[in-house]
């Protein structure tokens, strides 16, 4: 169990960012969409916290992708 959770956090943090710079956003601009602080997205992307539910659903309308990609359990 507590592989696939390390696995599911590990994949948020680089799809996250990897996602976020194939958009051109800043990490500033990003936070803005989400009506969070800076310092929350960098959390995330440095894999210290993760998106809220109500966040992944966000995030996933903004990069067009599915939950399962942004989390590591699909390919596309």
């Amino acid at each position: 169990m507590f592989a696939i959770i390390y696995s599911m956090k590990y994949e948020i943090k680089f799809k996250l960012k990897e996602l976020r710079k194939e958009k051109g956003l800043t990490q500033k601009q990003l936070a803005a969409l989400l009506n969070k602080s800076e310092t929350g997205l960098a959390s995330w992307e440095q894999g210290l916290s993760e998106p809220n539910i109500n966040d992944l659903r966000t995030l996933c309308k903004i990069f067009e992708v599915s939950a399962d990609y942004l989390l590591g359990l699909s390919d596309n």
